[in-house]
């Protein structure tokens, strides 16, 4: 079901998503002309979670969340269908990620909309998980190409060019890990509980940002890329240094101090990355659209808000209810696929590992060692 650029029929799109930990599935119908902004509705959009799961082990088991996931997918696509008030041969397509995610997930999501695809004689279209993040500003803000995404996770620190679907253009990444699993671990090691970006993120409301000296990763390094790790370790190390029984007001200086240094980080790189950007695009309209599990951090929102106000860009962020991984990002970027002529397949085959921008050289340091390169 290859479309022509400049579609003006409306496509209806099961999208399923199962990279991590998030069973989803989704309805998106949309329109996506040659010329001005798409026009997007998400019809359902069902997500279901495995905190639950793994919250005893204080972080994601690929093998539970593997098992989750088969048995949840089926109950996932019915729940949206008939919340969408859709039966599945009223769909026009479906898109499932493919990766880059845990592969126990990937092999459950793939398999399953293979079966569902095949048995229905509909296309199948098989999506980056990262794209689906980094289009979602199209999805529901209609933004135009090109802009700048920056998809900050649990997993993934990605800062570059959208130009569309499959033209993405690297500007910066993480050296090490994902500000997400930074988060994780700070709430771990303070026994906030499982996930750690919220928990961390209400310690801090009641914190002192000013207590704890925290360094400010990559500060004098030129370019655009992240770090994290020297924040981890730093907060490791204050955290060593209040003795066996923390109060809680020690945890939330400590949350407080370590939120504020990520956000002005991921600011900080976040403008240089917009000067980089009009170098590079003069006739586009400035725009910064940040998504993932991270811009749902209240502190993180704002610096980036400030800093596209003071580089003279719009700012896109993603509605909290998708900032997390979830199906309506796959179906929109599965829909944006197939209004762009890309072909769709039966024979889609999970990536544990898929880069954005695959032209781009692998990063040194942890990067390299996976989804994050």
């Amino acid at each position: 079901m290859a479309r022509a650029p400049g579609v003006l029929e409306p496509i209806t799109v099961l999208g399923i998503e199962s990279s991590c930990d998030e069973t989803a599935a989704a309805l998106v119908r949309g329109v996506v002309p040659e010329a001005g902004a798409p026009r997007a509705g998400i019809l359902s959009s069902v997500v279901y979670d495995q905190m639950d799961l793994h919250a005893l082990y204080g972080g994601v088991v690929p093998e539970i969340a593997a098992r989750a996931h088969a048995e949840k997918i089926d109950r996932a696509v019915e729940e949206a269908l008939r919340k969408a008030g859709l039966t599945l041969n009223e769909v026009d397509a479906l898109a499932v990620t493919a990766g880059p995610g845990l592969i126990g997930g990937l092999i459950a999501g793939v398999l399953a909309a293979q079966g569902m695809a095949l048995g229905a004689g509909k296309p199948l279209v098989a999506v980056n998980h990262l794209e689906g993040h980094a289009l979602t500003a199209r999805l529901t803000d209609g933004a135009a190409y090109p802009y700048l995404s920056l998809l900050a996770s649990g997993g993934h620190c990605l800062l570059g060019i959208v130009d569309g679907p499959g033209a993405f253009t690297r500007l910066g990444a993480s050296l090490d890990d994902a500000p997400g699993e930074a988060f994780d671990k700070t709430a771990k090691m303070l026994g906030l509980g499982h996930p750690g970006g919220p928990a961390v993120e209400r310690a801090a409301q009641s914190g002192d940002p000013a207590r704890f000296p925290m360094p400010r990763p990559l500060i004098g390094r030129p370019g655009c890329d992240f770090s994290f790790s020297g924040l981890k370790t730093a907060a490791r190390m204050a955290r060593d240094s209040l003795g066996a029984a923390p109060t809680e007001q020690d945890k939330a200086d400590l949350c407080a101090a370590f939120q504020s240094a990520a956000a002005e980080h991921l600011a900080r790189q976040s403008a240089r990355a917009m000067r980089l950007f009009v170098q590079r695009r003069p006739e586009a309209t400035p725009a910064l659209a940040v998504s993932g599990g991270v811009a749902a951090n209240g502190a993180v929102r704002a610096a980036l808000a400030e800093a596209c106000a003071v580089q003279g860009f719009a700012f896109h962020a993603a509605p909290l209810s998708l900032c997390g991984d979830n199906g309506a990002m796959i179906a929109w970027a599965g829909l944006e696929r197939l209004a762009a002529g890309f072909p769709a397949s039966l024979t889609a085959r999970p990536r544990a590992r898929w880069p954005l921008d695959e032209t781009a050289a692998p990063l040194v340091g942890a990067g390299r060692k996976g989804a994050k390169a």
